[in-house]
């Protein structure tokens, strides 16, 4: 009998490399839609559900709506398969699920309540331009 399967980080098909390219290209989408305040927190010591959380701001529920849906649609265009979206319906808060790459869209007055970058990065988030 074959021994059971587990993932790890070590054992995913997909390098930190390729990771951090996708994670360049949500990037660009998110500026070409005009999301604000982006932040990127690497996760890879912290959490095994996904190695970069990418953090973002629209100006109002419509635009978050407007960004998440280009995003997704973008992710399809280029992956195959519609990403996993969570609170489209209100857009007060979107959480799009790319694997390893996990995205938020806030709009601001959520998303300075919630606070995941003191969260999950303290002082260790970083805005794109940073890298």
């Amino acid at each position: 009998m074959p021994a059971a399967k587990t993932e790890t980080n070590s054992a995913r098909a997909t390098s930190i490399e390729d990771i951090r390219a996708f994670s360049d290209t949500i990037i660009a989408s998110l500026e070409d839609d005009k999301a604000e305040d982006l932040t990127v927190i690497d996760l890879t010591e912290k959490s095994s559900l996904a190695d970069i959380m990418i953090i973002a701001s629209g100006r109002s529920a419509r635009h978050v709506t407007s960004i998440a849906t280009h995003l997704a649609q973008k992710v399809k265009d280029k992956k195959g398969e519609s990403p996993k979206l969570e609170g489209l319906p209100n857009a007060d808060w979107v959480l799009i699920d790319l694997g390893d790459v996990i995205v938020h869209l806030f709009r601001p007055e959520v998303r300075a309540f919630y606070n995941l970058e003191k969260i999950w990065a303290g002082d260790s988030g970083h805005r794109p331009s940073d890298v």
